[in-house]
């Protein structure tokens, strides 16, 4: 093995930024907001998972949407940290269902009820568009199909633009695509008669 030097710190050694620091708008392209699952590989849970533990993972981790995969890796369905609170599972133990007997797949999404945007028209949309069209979703998370391999490509997350768009959103909580709307929209004047 190669021993490296070790240098002291000078005083006029100052941070580096990178170069390409953007500033991102509703003008900006839909792709900046957009996780690819071909460059980041997506987050996976099985669905033989017990709900409580995933639940305390995602809580840990900071994460808001695993993707629910059965035991041969196939897609089935979504499940959201805020699909897993508490409150939800008071409701199904409130119906007699024993704690450790809920499965991730009791409060999922499955594969059949869910919507998602094409990647081809996330490559040709702005920022804008998307929170435009998923205003009325009213959901925290959108997928993004590849139609032509039959793929889920990747997700857009109202967390992830309302970052990179430094909105007045608190971010601990689930954000939708419709308080995105709201905090950029203006807020309307009253008429002057």
């Amino acid at each position: 093995m190669k021993k490296l030097t070790l240098h002291a710190v000078e005083a006029v050694d100052e941070l580096a930024w990178p170069e390409n620091h953007h500033e991102y708008t509703l003008h900006s392209s839909a792709l900046d907001v957009f996780t690819d699952f071909k460059s980041i590989k997506p987050l996976v849970i099985e669905a033989s998972s017990s709900a409580v533990e995933v639940e305390r993972l995602m809580k840990k981790a900071h994460v808001r949407l695993k993707i629910v995969i059965d035991k041969n890796q196939h897609f089935i369905g979504l499940v959201s940290y805020n699909s897993l609170n508490s409150q939800e599972m008071v409701k199904k133990l409130v119906k007699g269902e024993s704690r450790e007997n809920l499965m991730v797949t009791d409060f999922m999404i499955p594969k059949s009820k869910l919507k998602a945007i094409a990647y081809t028209d996330i490559a040709n949309a702005k920022i804008g568009d998307v929170i435009e069209t998923l205003k009325v979703a009213g959901q925290q998370h959108c997928l993004v199909i590849d139609r032509k391999d039959h793929t889920i490509r990747g997700v857009l997350s109202a967390n992830d633009i309302a970052k990179k768009l430094h909105l007045a959103i608190d971010v601990s909580t689930p954000t939708s695509f419709a308080s995105i709307f709201e905090a950029i929209s203006p807020i309307p004047q009253p008429l002057v008669v």
